[in-house]
């Protein structure tokens, strides 16, 4: 069972409320999705972000691959961090944690990715080639968007790795 790992750290010159009022409504996750994933809330987003939400979307990961995507809000420290495993989708495992922290150029937001890819050896195949280069595109995108959206910190560089663990 291969597991792999994702961090991304992404710095914003906003406050703590500011960030937390942005990722905290699932309604902005279409905000920060490249438009080719064709990404569309079937339910769920209809009320601030709370422990046991689900939130199911449509999603194309690949062109001409479209896939439900059920999501539960496990956990949830307003201001600090959320949580959201997938129920239903195309990972055989996906725990993502969104952490908040004040900094003194404003907020540091960090994203930890565990998951696991369906399929086996296979999937493990598809990994370098398909997936981690899919998962590298949108979270690129999503740091250009927000950067759009609430600024840049001067002198101080993002971060993004994925890696097995």
């Amino acid at each position: 069972m291969q597991l792999y790992q994702l961090k991304s750290k992404q710095l914003l010159p906003i406050t703590i409320k500011e960030a937390w009022d942005f990722l905290s409504n699932p309604k902005n996750l279409a905000l920060i999705t490249p438009k080719h994933m064709g990404f569309h809330i079937l339910a769920g987003a209809d009320r601030p972000m709370f422990q046991g939400q689900i939130i199911q979307y449509i999603v194309k990961p690949f062109p001409l691959v479209s896939t439900k995507w059920v999501t539960e809000i496990t956990h949830v420290r307003e201001g600090k961090y959320f949580v959201d495993e997938q129920r239903f989708g195309p990972y055989a495992l996906w725990h993502h944690k969104h952490f908040l922290k004040e900094v003194p150029e404003g907020v540091e937001m960090e994203d930890v990715i565990d998951y696991k890819l369906p399929f086996g050896f296979l999937g493990q195949l598809t990994h370098p080639i398909l997936v981690k280069k899919q998962l590298h595109k949108i979270f690129e995108f999503r740091e250009k968007k927000l950067a759009e959206l609430f600024g840049t910190v001067d002198g101080k560089e993002n971060f993004l790795s994925i890696r097995k663990i």
